[in-house]
């Protein structure tokens, strides 16, 4: 296994998945799998420990930006966390192929976040959850301007990103069920809705991770490349997400994914 290519891939994963706050697994996992020949079980294992770094370089910036809201971040996290453990679990108990689909249906439902993220409706009033726990705020804009927002349906959230921790742990990848949670239920604006998912999405694979740590699934081969690559790419990506339009890179991308899901959905079938 070339680590040196293997660190590039990791690289642009990690860059991507910074910038439109879908975490590196929807990158990594496929190139993992496809590309290098890793067992599915492997690739979600270094998939989750790479997240973890993922979210802990991210994190800091979009806080130093505040752009990500932590307060909500730790209260959703509660449903995260049960859900990750339960995932892990399942894993343990369904075989290679049956990841390889899901995982395929898992890539069409990030398409469908990705396009429709740009015209997502915005919470037109608070919670009063929200209200008493002051999660409601602003972010600074592109041009430094201020954009206040709202969050809605927060008990509904919280309950459905359970699912989302479960994908996380099943996976390795929750953070696209997180942002459509946040997106279609507590209608956040994308860009926090990135960050703060960047945020959630670190603490559901540190949770699932350890648990794979245990079952012998980890490879420090596969770890240590795909580790450096994803933490260099995610402090490009979260820099840069700051000031950059997404929106054309999301919809490029998108058909990559379309394609990619055809191909493991191929795979897992036996095709």
């Amino acid at each position: 296994m070339d680590s040196g290519l293997l660190m590039l891939v990791a690289l642009f994963a990690g860059f991507y998945g910074a910038v439109v706050g879908v975490g590196g697994a929807t990158i990594l996992i496929p190139a993992l799998t496809l590309l290098f020949k890793v067992d599915i079980r492997y690739a979600i294992a270094a998939s989750l420990l790479s997240v973890v770094a993922t979210s802990s370089v991210s994190a800091s910036h979009f806080l130093k930006k505040e752009i990500a809201n932590l307060r909500l971040a730790v209260l959703l996290e509660t449903g995260t966390v049960v859900g990750a453990l339960l995932g892990f679990y399942i894993s343990t108990r369904i075989h290679s192929s049956t990841l390889f689909i899901l995982f395929a249906g898992f890539l069409l439902l990030s398409s469908f976040v990705m396009l429709r993220a740009k015209s997502a409706s915005l919470a037109t009033s608070n919670h009063p959850w929200s209200v008493r726990l002051a999660m409601s705020t602003y972010y600074q804009g592109p041009q430094g301007e201020r954009v206040d927002y709202m969050i809605e349906s927060l008990p509904f959230a919280v309950m459905m990103m359970f699912f989302s921790g479960v994908a996380a742990a099943l996976l390795g990848a929750g953070a696209i069920l997180a942002i459509l949670i946040m997106d279609l239920v507590v209608k956040l604006p994308f860009k926090v809705s990135a960050a703060t998912s960047s945020i959630m999405t670190g603490v559901a694979a540190a949770a699932a991770s350890a648990a794979f740590v245990v079952h012998g699934d980890v490879r420090p081969e596969i770890v240590a490349p795909v580790t450096i690559g994803i933490i260099a790419g995610s402090y490009l990506g979260a820099r840069a997400m700051v000031k950059m339009p997404v929106a054309l890179l999301r919809k490029v991308f998108v058909v990559a994914l379309i394609l990619l899901s055809i191909r493991m959905g191929a795979r897992g079938f036996g095709l």
